[in-house]
This record gives structure tokens, C-alpha cells and sequence, in this order.
């Protein structure tokens, strides 16, 4: 049976044993089923995950890369995170299951009238004193180079609200990153298929940066960023972002 079907097999079996426990436990406040299920779909799917820093607290905004959509698993099973998600997923039944059990904050870039209440859903969020993860890129990439990181999403966080971290958090897949990246015109189901589908294993390191200082521009804030992550993937032949 090829590889690939013995993972969706596996990760079918593995949202079986999850679903239960997790809808009893969300009744009785802050479950950690959605964390437990987004690692072990990792695992599944190849990664083996290792951090690097020190370990990320609650109300704590992350600024990583985006390289593919192994990153969400790979993130949120090592850190507990929550995501802030294009609102396109909305149209999906059972992503969109997923990403309100982890409580995922959807946006749609497009509604620029709605910004306020976005921003403020993603300050709500934050107050659940649980990282809280944003992809300045606002996109995958081909796993060659980081793109430039978006201010636009950054106007709550810069400054950011008291008691609000910061942090930086490189998500490195070593020389397999291009083998991870989406390329241009892939569709979504054949990257899918691919990577689920890859031999073997492959190391994925997530370097928790130290939290950035307070900055009162937003686009100095995803420069520094930007420059902080592209500094620890550097060794990897990730190329900074062209700007």
C-alpha cells in the first residue's frame, strides 16, 4: 500500500481516538486534545519536532515563516498555539472543525472595513493566556526563501498591548525545506499527496527567538522579525526575503 495511504489512514484513525475526549473536555473549560491531535499529526506525517529556546508562554503573539502546511501541526503540537487564519477556510467542514476546536481566529484581508473587529478578536484571543500564531508572509512559499513579512496585520501589535509578548520563531526544515515549500501552480490536493506521501522522517527544528523589543511601527516590527528569522535560517540556504 503506498505511503501516502497509510498516513491518511493513520491520521483518520488518530482524529477517531481525538474527536471524543476533546468534545467532552471543551465543555468543561481549555482542553489540550487539539494540541495532542495537531502533534501526533505531525509525527504522522513525518516530523520530528525539536525546540530550541526557551518555552513560549501564554498571551504570547508568534511571528513565524510559512513554508507549508506542516508548519500548523509542527507549531501548535510543540507550543499549544492558536492560529490567525485566512477566512477561505470557512468553506472547508472539517478544517473549519479543526481550527475552531484549536480556536483559530479567522480574518478576511479582503474586508478592509472590518479590521477593528479583527484586531479586536485577535486581542481576545490573546487573553485566553495562550500563544496566539501569525504567518506574516501571508502564504506558503516554495521553501527556497522567506518572503517579505506584511505589516498590515501587525497595527494591534505595534506597540503591542501591555503584558503582550512578542517572539520570533523560525520553523527550519534543514536542506529538506524546498522538498516542504508549495510551489507556484501545485494544487492544494497534490502538495497534499506529496508530502503525505514522502519516505521516511524528516528533523524539523523550531527556534524560539527571545521576545522582540517594544516597537511603536508596524513596519519596523515585521523587519525585525523578518531579519531575526532569517538570520537563524540562514545555515540552511534559506535565502532572506527580496525587498
Amino acid at each position: 500500500m503506498p505511503i501516502a495511504a497509510l498516513r491518511i489512514a493513520a491520521l483518520l484513525g488518530w482524529l477517531a481516538i481525538c474527536a471524543p475526549p476533546q468534545l467532552l473536555a471543551r465543555s468543561l473549560g481549555r482542553s489540550a486534545w487539539p494540541q495532542r491531535f495537531l502533534a501526533g499529526v505531525a509525527r504522522i506525517a513525518g516530523a520530528r519536532v525539536r525546540t530550541v529556546g526557551e518555552p513560549i508562554a501564554g498571551r504570547t503573539l508568534i511571528l513565524a515563516n510559512h513554508t507549508s502546511w506542516l508548519d500548523i501541526p509542527v507549531l501548535a503540537g510543540a507550543t499549544g498555539c492558536a492560529f490567525v487564519s485566512k477566512d477561505e477556510l470557512r468553506d472547508h467542514r472539517l478544517m473549519r472543525w479543526l481550527c475552531q476546536e484549536n480556536g483559530t481566529v479567522f480574518i478576511d484581508r479582503a474586508d478592509r472595513r472590518g479590521i477593528a473587529d479583527q484586531t479586536a478578536r485577535m486581542l481576545h484571543a490573546l487573553q485566553a493566556r495562550r500563544p496566539l500564531a501569525l504567518f506574516p508572509e501571508g502564504t506558503v512559499s516554495e521553501g527556497t526563501g522567506l518572503l517579505p513579512f506584511r505589516p498590515a496585520l501587525l497595527n494591534a501589535f505595534a506597540p503591542a498591548p501591555p503584558g503582550v509578548a512578542i517572539r520570533p520563531v523560525a520553523i527550519d526544515y534543514g536542506g529538506a525545506a524546498a522538498e516542504f515549500g508549495w510551489p507556484q501552480g501545485e494544487p492544494g490536493r497534490r502538495n497534499f499527496l506529496r508530502l503525505i506521501g514522502r519516505r521516511g522522517t524528516v528533523p524539523v527544528t523550531l527556534h524560539l527567538l527571545p521576545p522582540l523589543t517594544r516597537l511603536d511601527d508596524r513596519k519596523a516590527l515585521a523587519r525585525a522579525a523578518q531579519d531575526a528569522i532569517a538570520a537563524v535560517l540562514l545555515p540552511s540556504g534559506i535565502a532572506p526575503a527580496a525587498v
